[in-house]
């Protein structure tokens, strides 16, 4: 699983492909499709209400402050890379497994 799947670590911060499902029944990180990190949001994608509802359960997953995610690339897609300053490889291999 994790062969497929990109994961940058640079300076204390993890770096990820998304794939973002706005408007799901409910959220969750997981599983990977393809090379990315699927990730279920209740949240429609109108006026960044889907970025901000990733940026907190991304941060509520690893424990992190929302001001510790951040959205590097894709920000008006569904593909996105994130950056996660003080998340682990291990921890976002445990939550894509759970």
């Amino acid at each position: 699983m994790s062969a497929e799947l990109k994961i940058g670590e640079q300076a204390g911060a993890l770096v990820f492909d998304v794939l973002v499902a706005p408007r799901s029944s409910r959220e969750r990180v997981g599983p990977v499709v393809g090379d990315r990190v699927k990730v279920a949001l209740m949240a429609p994608p109108v006026e960044g209400a889907a970025n901000a509802a990733l940026v907190a359960l991304l941060a509520r997953t690893f424990g992190v402050a929302r001001g510790a995610v951040s959205i590097v690339r894709g920000e008006t897609g569904r593909r996105k890379t994130v950056r996660i300053e003080g998340a682990t490889k291990a921890r976002l291999l445990e939550v894509v497994a759970a």
